[in-house]
């Protein structure tokens, strides 16, 4: 069985916290919890965050005992990115986008 968290809308780029994301995947959720708290990037709080709660969605909601949980699937995908102009120069103008992140989890006791 399997359970799952989603964080939308994270003010992050998705290429930053893509490589939070690659060093938990088929993980043990202890360990990866480990390796969430010693990394000392905005991203890796952020994730942590959510695999937090997809633990407790599958200790809550299904039964399932952390010990036995794994990162079965995680990834993130890009969000809507908040559209901003900065004054260029001669008088034009450049658009600047604030990228923003979806950063799913998903756990499992089965391999």
């Amino acid at each position: 069985m399997e359970a799952k968290a989603i964080a939308k809308g994270v003010r992050i780029a998705p290429r930053k916290a893509r490589l939070v994301i690659d060093l938990i995947r088929g993980k043990n959720v202890v360990e990866a919890d480990k390796i969430l708290s010693n990394l000392n990037k905005e991203a890796a709080r952020i994730s942590k965050k959510v695999l937090t709660s997809a633990v407790a969605n599958a200790e809550n909601n299904l039964s399932l005992n952390k010990e036995n949980l794994y990162v079965k699937a995680c990834y993130v995908d890009e969000g809507q990115p908040f559209k901003r102009m900065k004054f260029g120069s001669r008088g034009h103008v450049d658009p600047i986008k604030r990228r923003t992140s979806h950063i799913t989890v998903v756990v499992s006791d089965e391999k």
